[in-house]
């Protein structure tokens, strides 16, 4: 995905990723698993993309740059059909970093902005939305942030609902709400989890039209689990059979929820990509070119899925997915 130096999704917190040689930007679909595969990177740097949102006309929000010390994250939306031509820079003004990370069928797009780019890869976050053109900073109010501050924006749902998560003084992810017409906050969770500082670390990492929420959270101190909370207030654990960590990162208008599993550990340690259904269950997706590492990041209602995968260069590679 998400602490200070986090992968979120595997998103990297304005950090994170080695890289390699360089692929092509711009791969030959293969189909693998029922689905249509295609490698998109922004050939302004062929070593490290990921994809993070799309939208219902195809719209895909991502990034590219590995967030090393003079590798910043630099945001951008790829609009079809895909070609070199067709990704547009969207960066917070004076940034040194961004990320965009979510987008809306309205033209409202959300993500983080750091203004450092440290060797050490732990950045100052904070949270954005932009609506035409105009560039909005959202910041949990709290007086128990982490140091350095890290606040980001994930998702964002047509009736311009955004969904989030601070860290805290603790170092634990508080998700959240928030409304970008009224500029309210909701806090979301566990329900019955105990409260304050000894709530469980959680994410929320998406939402859709209906107020459903998806994301992530510590089920215990070695277990991550993904969820799925209802508008009615239903809230649904997803955790993958024998996986040591589940977590969320997309959700559609059918409550299709999309993320990533972790299987084994230290050097046995492989992520795979999966897509949940209410009455289907799980189903993994893997992209044909990864080598033990696919993150499933963005899904429309379509089916459409977005990610990124690690390719036998040790590239990043942003991924389409289409059903």
């Amino acid at each position: 995905m998400m602490k200070i130096s986090l992968r979120r999704l595997g998103l990297a917190a304005v950090a994170s990723g080695a890289l390699a040689l360089a692929v092509a930007g711009t791969a030959a679909a293969s189909t693998h698993g029922g689905y249509q595969f295609r490698t998109l990177n922004d050939t302004r740097d062929l070593t490290f993309n990921q994809l993070l949102g799309i939208n219902n006309s195809g719209v895909i929000a991502g990034y590219f740059g590995s967030g090393a010390k003079g590798h910043p994250n630099q945001g951008y939306q790829l609009f079809p059909a895909y070609g070199h031509g067709n990704y547009a820079n969207e960066n917070f003004p004076g940034s040194r970093q961004t990320q965009v990370t979510g987008l809306n069928d309205l033209g409202v797009t959300v993500g983080f902005w750091s203004t450092q780019n440290k060797a050490s890869m732990v950045n100052d976050n904070f949270g954005f939305y932009s609506v035409d053109g105009q560039y909005h900073n959202v910041n949990f109010p709290t007086g128990d942030n982490a140091s350095p501050q890290v606040d980001q924006l994930l998702g964002v749902n047509d009736h311009d609902v955004a969904v989030g998560f601070y860290t805290n003084g603790q170092g634990g992810n508080r998700g959240y709400t928030y409304n970008i017409r009224t500029r309210s906050f909701t806090r979301v969770l566990v329900p019955d989890a105990p409260s304050g500082e000894a709530g469980p670390s959680l994410t929320a990492t998406a939402i859709n039209n209906y107020g459903d929420v998806a994301g992530f959270y510590a089920k215990s101190s070695s277990q991550t689990d993904a969820f799925l909370r209802l508008h009615s207030g239903r809230f649904i654990t997803l955790a993958v059979p024998g996986a040591s960590m589940t977590q969320a990162f997309g959700v559609n208008d059918r409550d299709e929820v999309v993320g990533a599993y972790t299987t084994g550990s230290g050097n046995n340690a492989a992520t795979h990509g999966f897509t949940w259904r209410p009455g289907y269950g799980f189903r993994t997706v893997d992209d044909p070119h990864g080598q033990g590492s696919t993150t499933i990041n963005g899904v429309n209602d379509a089916g459409d899925l977005v990610g990124f995968y690690t390719d036998s260069a040790g590239n990043t590679d942003g991924m389409l997915a289409l059903p």
